[in-house]
């Protein structure tokens, strides 16, 4: 049935008004369901920035107008007992990070460009954002002694790097490079055991890592200072709120005479070996040289790994040779003679034969060369008699001799402090079978007497038993700090020496000079000195060149010992520095 024309009209005008009336029904849900879900997502997000996040949120808005800058302060000097500048501070550059001016996502890409730049790992930086926490108020320093390179390039791109700043500071400085680097030592940045040890030191709190550096630490460290400043959003400083100012470090003054310090230096030049010079009345060191050394200025800035692996090299210029054990050779004859006379079994006029060798159990022990004849102690010393002195050590015996080389200071009272240190030993017969597990031997004897075999001492020993033959018998202690001089740590000791070994062991020393095998020092140049030339065997390599004396011999106020390894006969190679040394002294001194 056909449908009239106003009917259809009237059902085409019904469906279109229900189908808007539905579209619109379903744009007002949809639109509703937004709405709530964009209302809910702000209800969290705003939950999550009062509740969740609201400390940290306020702190970074107080961050936006006030900032705390930590400021370190500048390390005490170290200088020479004249005063003189050994270790000191300058100026220079640090680049610092504002942990909370991106995100930790942020960070990782900052961190690679900043890596290119600084010439420093990634993962590096990184490591102290991580340790700091990325919600830490406080800035992080990851670069020291900026170059002009880096801090170009940091400026250029200071837009692109939010949370970066560049502070000028103080950096350390050894104005003589290598020069007494042993004794000086050097600093780097607080490890995180060292955070934890010491809950006063902050995040790049730099700390002495070795040597006087690290001994006299809490001297030279300081005290931080810190200020407040007003900043805009951009953290660009617009005025300072509050200042408190650091306070620096102490000034350490040390024993060292910089002349002295440099003629050992320079004496040693590029060999492996040791220089020291102490004064005989006090035990203060005047000089310490250990070569080769290394360049303290290294650690200043972050030490690469190619420079890292010179320093392990087959010098290991990081080795403290005055500090390190050496067979002492003739020179330990002075002990050998000390036992003989203080056991009471020779006088000091006793006289024996010498002989080409002598034989023990089937065993030849050899002199320099032919026999001297029949000598007494003053020629034995200048000549450098080994069977002499085989004789005496064979009737006063190895324990006698042990007793006697650790009162007058080998393996007791010359620890300073510094890395690498170690005892001398002159060890007796239970004593090396307790160590060794082997019995002594008469050969064991033989070989101690002359300063060979299981005898060690270090350089600094050597100087302290001269000391004590130079100034009336005391044992002094060696020290570096000027404040330990004339105290209770650097209190002398009586050795119990009689007058009689003195005069009779300073009688031989002056003639080892005189007329024996030092005798080149008897030039004229200097005044009068006494002491002892060694060569000390060194299995499969030339033999070890030492040197030990004291002068002037009418007033004795230095001990100076020299050992050149590998350096052969001790008056070709140890003696000329002994000498250099002196000159050194005695141009500032009157004898």
């Amino acid at each position: 049935m056909a449908t009239s024309p106003l009917r259809s009209g009237l059902l085409n005008s019904t469906s279109t008004s229900v189908t808007t009336h539905a579209t619109r029904a379903q744009q007002t849900i949809v639109l509703s369901l937004l709405m709530t879900l964009l209302l809910a997502g702000l209800g969290i997000r705003l939950a999550q920035l009062q509740l969740v996040d609201g400390v940290y949120n306020r702190d970074l808005a107080e961050q936006n107008r006030i900032r705390p800058m930590p400021i370190p302060p500048e390390r005490g000097r170290i200088v020479d007992h004249k005063g003189r500048l050994l270790a000191g501070s300058r100026l220079s550059r640090s680049v610092y990070l504002w942990p909370r001016a991106q995100s930790q996502q942020a960070w990782q890409q900052t961190a690679a460009q900043l890596s290119q730049i600084l010439k420093i790992p990634r993962s590096e930086i990184l490591e102290k954002l991580d340790q700091s926490g990325y919600r830490s108020a406080l800035p992080v320093r990851v670069s020291r002694d900026l170059d002009l390179r880096a801090f170009v390039l940091l400026n250029e791109r200071a837009s692109q790097l939010p949370g970066l700043e560049i502070r000028p500071e103080s950096s350390r400085y050894y104005p003589n490079g290598d020069l007494a680097a042993h004794v000086l030592g050097y600093i780097g940045e607080a490890t995180e055991e060292d955070l934890k040890a010491h809950p006063n030191y902050r995040m790049g709190t730099v700390v002495g890592q070795m040597g006087v550096e690290r001994v006299a630490e809490s001297a030279l460290q300081g005290t931080w200072g810190g200020r407040q400043v007003e900043v805009d959003a951009r953290g660009r400083e617009l005025r300072p709120l509050a200042i408190q100012p650091p306070r620096s470090g102490n000034t350490v003054q040390l024993t060292l005479d910089l002349d002295l310090q440099k003629a050992a230096e320079t004496g040693l030049g590029k060999r492996r070996g040791a220089a020291i010079a102490i004064d005989v009345k006090t035990g203060a060191v005047l000089a310490l040289a250990s070569g080769p050394a290394f360049d303290p200025n290294l650690f200043t800035r972050r030490i690469s790994q190619a420079q890292w692996q010179r320093l392990q090299g087959a010098d290991q210029p990081f080795l403290n040779r005055a500090l390190q054990g050496y067979p002492p050779g003739s020179t330990f004859k002075v002990v050998t003679a000390t036992a003989g006379l203080q056991s009471g079994k020779f006088s000091p006029n006793s006289r024996l034969g010498t002989y080409a060798y002598i034989n023990l159990g089937g065993h030849l022990f050899h002199e320099h060369g032919s026999s001297y004849g029949v000598i007494g102690f003053t020629d034995a010393l200048a000549v450098s008699s080994n069977t002499f002195f085989y004789q005496v050590g064979l009737r006063a015996g190895p324990e006698q001799i042990s007793k006697w080389a650790h009162r007058l200071g080998i393996g007791e009272t010359t620890n300073l402090g510094l890395n690498g240190g170690s005892q001398g030993q002159v060890p007796t017969p239970a004593q090396k079978e307790k160590i060794y597990g082997e019995p002594w031997y008469g050969g064991d004897t033989v070989s101690m007497s002359i300063g060979q075999g299981l005898v060690q001492v270090t350089p600094l020993e050597l100087t302290v038993v001269y000391a004590a033959i130079a100034n009336g018998g005391w044992r002094v202690k060696p020290h570096l700090l000027t404040s330990q001089s004339n105290t209770f740590f650097s209190q002398r000791q009586q050795t119990g020496l009689s007058p009689g070994t003195i005069a009779t062991l300073r009688s031989g020393l002056n003639a080892v000079v005189q007329r024996g095998t030092a005798r080149f020092l008897n030039d004229g140049t200097i005044p009068q000195t006494a002491g002892k030339t060694g060569t000390a065997e060194v299995p499969g390599q030339k033999d070890n060149a030492v040197y030990v004396g004291y002068g002037p011999v009418n007033n004795p106020q230095i001990a100076v010992a020299v050992v050149v390894e590998n350096g052969g006969f001790g008056a070709v190679s140890a003696a000329p520095i002994a000498q250099a040394v002196y000159r050194a002294y005695f141009k500032g001194h009157r004898p």
